[in-house]
């Protein structure tokens, strides 16, 4: 088997984190299943392997609190280090005055403290845990982490991956007479443009007519606003990404959504693919 196929697992301390961090693989496109038995591992490994679609990557959540659990994956994870595979263990951890405190806002119990102080199941757990925690790959302490710091940091594990993850940018234009997109991150208002509208010619038209566009773009004010527009989303767009954000819809407003909005929201949908996003493009209010 490859060595590119690769398998992450991710232990830890109840409330560290461990199920954000496996929801962050997900983002990152692997296959993930939560709190599988470690004896049940390599008969997952050899499902995957004859599965007909490649399944690649595959994290997976393993709880070993139990001591038997414990020992069965040690066993098998010290056999998959020597088997061609790429393996990876990771460790989520927090300080105790961090757990105790995330226990007491979730008003959930300590899985090892059901009958007594959170603070000694942290103990109790962190005593079974520690041998795993020493032969971790990469152990991270989310004390003072957020859930989105946490999820940022696991995406700075694997760069090669993330930076593959695309950015679907979604384009509308619309006419503020018949309502807002409910969908929209960002409205941009393009009613100060030159109106194609009160031009006797042009009133019947939409954005998408040649003449309509020369008409607009044929305003200074026009080629000023889309320079800065360019330079807005050039800048704003990577910034998302880094956030991990997967959608991004890019709302442009004139008064029927027939002439402006049609013109700016064409421009911008070229400028973005030029620059290599994928992005898609509809006229809500193009025939209103």
């Amino acid at each position: 088997m490859p060595k590119s196929q690769e398998f992450v697992f991710v232990t830890g301390l109840s409330g560290a984190g461990k199920t954000t961090a496996l929801k962050s693989f997900e983002d990152l496109g692997f296959f993930c299943i939560d709190n599988l038995p470690p004896v049940l591992v390599p008969t997952f490994i050899d499902l995957c392997n004859s599965s007909t679609e490649e399944v690649k990557r595959v994290a997976i959540g393993i709880d070993v609190r139990e001591r038997q659990f414990l020992n069965d994956f040690l066993e098998v994870y010290k056999k998959l280090k020597e088997m061609p595979y790429g393996v990876k263990l990771i460790f989520i951890d927090s300080s105790d005055e961090s757990l105790v405190r995330r226990f007491i806002e979730t008003r959930r119990p300590h899985p090892l403290a059901f009958d007594k102080p959170v603070i000694e199941g942290i103990a109790e757990e962190r005593q079974k845990l520690d041998e795993i925690k020493n032969i971790a790959d990469q152990i991270v302490d989310t004390t003072n982490l957020t859930v989105h710091d946490l999820r940022r940091f696991i995406l700075q594990l694997f760069p090669d991956i993330a930076i593959k993850q695309e950015l679907l940018i979604h384009i509308v234009s619309f006419g503020y007479k018949y309502s807002l997109p409910f969908n929209a991150d960002l409205i941009i208002d393009v009613r100060f443009l030159a109106n194609p509208y009160f031009v006797a010619e042009l009133k019947n038209l939409s954005g998408n007519n040649e003449v309509v566009n020369k008409y607009i773009m044929s305003h200074e004010n026009s080629i000023q606003f889309l320079e800065i527009l360019e330079n807005f989303l050039s800048f704003l767009i990577p910034q998302y990404q880094k956030e991990g954000k997967k959608y991004l819809t890019l709302a442009f407003g004139c008064t029927g959504g027939k002439h402006r909005s049609v013109c700016i929201a064409e421009y911008i949908k070229t400028f973005l693919k030029d620059k290599g996003y994928v992005a898609d493009l509809q006229h809500r209010d193009i025939n209103k």
